[in-house]
């Protein structure tokens, strides 16, 4: 596998730091789960970074070695403030798979 190189300005890509591409974990009672028996962690990540990102913050980061990432953009849900309807925002998800023998501990 070749490493991953980030675009280069002159591509016209946009650019993500690895600590600006992983806005926080995901610690939910699935994610504990599938953390302790796949070896796979959530993220929520920018709206414009890419799996090639995900991968690469993950890897210079918690020094560990990405086997797959899977991303979801989450759409918001409608809420009501007081007689008037609303949105939230949506955001993008990220489910990075490791190598059996890497883990990352933030439980």
């Amino acid at each position: 596998m070749s490493r991953i190189q980030p675009p280069s300005p002159t591509e016209g890509g946009l650019v993500l730091e690895p600590h600006q591409v992983l806005l926080r974990p995901l610690v939910t009672e699935k994610g504990v789960h599938r953390a302790a028996r796949n070896n796979q962690y959530a993220f929520e990540i920018h709206r414009d970074a890419s799996k090639h990102d995900v991968r690469r913050a993950v890897e210079v980061l918690f020094d560990v070695k990405v086997e797959k990432v899977r991303t979801q953009t989450r759409k918001g849900k409608s809420r009501r403030f007081k007689f008037r309807l609303g949105q939230t925002s949506g955001w993008k998800k990220a489910i990075v798979s490791l190598r059996e023998d890497d883990r990352i501990d933030f439980f």
